[in-house]
């Protein structure tokens, strides 16, 4: 890896966001996870999280806010020749966070392949929507601007929300600089947002396209330190229950093994989507998914929300499974025997294995488990979130808009 670190020279779509300035050219950064043991996850969350960030219409079971446990842990942070920087899973490892440094002012941030756009708890918060998050305060950054007339406004199935102004300035991460990076501050955030203490903001990493900002969109981050990196790619080395990372402009042959297969993405709905036409249960032979539904790689999503035939199929194999109409998803007894699970990834078939140990999601009782798997809501489109992460090296390129797929060292 490139010790230099780098900053960019795009410049954003609005004539009222300054043109990031370039320091130096062709390098990488990393950003380290690590875990947080004070977090408990919860099913339903991760459920009502995914269906309020597609618009999916939320059953009655899922209406009832579950508020999450756990407060943020930093550790020490690399140096800023490795571009290393501290990263502290939420809810376990299904929630990643890192350190996010804009105008001086340190937020911890969720990384999230399934949006696009960098908004912030800001000052500017009530105190009720704000306690427990640390906010950015722009009166307290030298390189922040306002920007006249912008503001930004994201808005989920449940009505849930988060709205507010918009400015530039000088965002860190991992050691790379954007100066005037568009960063949207809250001024309202519904309960859903307030309740997650742990997560301070979110850096949105899929296609500029569906940035919420008005009256123009902008670039997001990787948008705008892409054209300065060694390669212009990023890479999730997010395993189960171990140090994992997240790198940009580079792929580390180490973390991987054998050869990484590529798909083409379609951008047109402004996500990392790609074809995802069969399946495979344990050992036994390879199946069509009769939907046939693409799937977005997306790690904002704790949770594989796949189609229905999948879904019927796998659980089909698992003794006593059940959909339970309190939990809104598959149960079963902790005891069941599990098998693997293996996914056909884009359009050379790639063959994803899904291991039984990460088919548990979480305990809902003392006997029972919640699956990992479980049925997207929207016709036509599956989440492939954290649960493919933890069994897959992912290669988001954002120069061929592609993805590669290998298996984890």
């Amino acid at each position: 890896m490139l010790s230099s670190l780098l900053s960019v020279t795009l410049l954003l779509s609005n004539a009222a966001f300054a043109a990031p300035t370039k320091r130096q050219e062709g390098g990488s950064f990393k950003v380290d996870r690590v875990q947080n043991l004070n977090y408990t996850r919860n099913p339903q969350t991760a459920l009502r999280r995914a269906y309020q960030k597609f618009n999916w219409t939320l059953p009655e079971e899922l209406k009832m806010p579950v508020i999450p446990t756990g407060t943020i842990q930093e550790s020490a942070t690399g140096s800023a020749e490795t571009g290393e920087a501290a990263n502290t899973p939420e809810s376990f490892d299904s929630e990643y966070l890192a350190p996010v440094t804009i105008g001086g002012q340190t937020l911890m941030m969720d990384f999230d392949t399934g949006s696009s756009d960098l908004w912030v708890f800001s000052s500017e918060l009530p105190s009720d929507q704000s306690a427990g998050h640390t906010v950015f305060n722009p009166a307290h950054s030298s390189t922040f601007t306002q920007s006249s007339g912008s503001t930004f406004s994201i808005k989920f199935g449940d009505s849930s929300s988060a709205s507010g102004v918009v400015g530039t300035d000088t965002v860190n991460i991992g050691g790379a600089t954007v100066t005037s990076q568009a960063v949207e501050l809250a001024t309202q955030v519904s309960s859903s947002f307030v309740q997650d203490i742990a997560a301070d903001g979110l850096v949105g990493l899929a296609f500029s396209s569906i940035n919420t900002v008005k009256p123009n969109a902008q670039k997001t981050f990787l948008d705008n330190v892409k054209s300065s990196l060694l390669l212009p790619v990023f890479t999730a080395n997010l395993k189960h229950a171990t140090a994992g990372a997240y790198e940009f402009g580079a792929i580390d042959s180490s973390k991987f093994t054998g050869s990484i297969t590529y798909t083409a993405v379609d951008t047109s709905r402004g996500f990392w989507e790609f074809p995802a036409s069969g399946f495979s249960i344990g050992n036994g032979p390879q199946q069509p998914n009769t939907e046939n539904s693409p799937a977005i790689a997306d790690t904002g999503t704790s949770l594989l929300l796949a189609d229905k035939s999948i879904v019927d199929a796998y659980y089909a194999q698992v003794a006593g499974a059940n959909f339970d109409i309190k939990q809104a998803g598959y149960v079963f007894d902790c005891s069941a025997s599990l098998p693997n699970l293996n996914l056909m990834l884009g359009s050379k078939s790639y063959v994803a294995k899904i291991p039984s140990s990460l088919m548990v999601y979480e305990k809902v009782d003392s006997n029972t488990c919640f699956g990992a798997l479980q049925e997207t809501q929207q016709q036509g489109l599956q989440i492939y979130g954290d649960i493919l992460f933890k069994a897959q090296f992912v290669v988001f390129d954002a120069a061929n808009n592609a993805l590669g797929f290998a298996p984890h060292a």
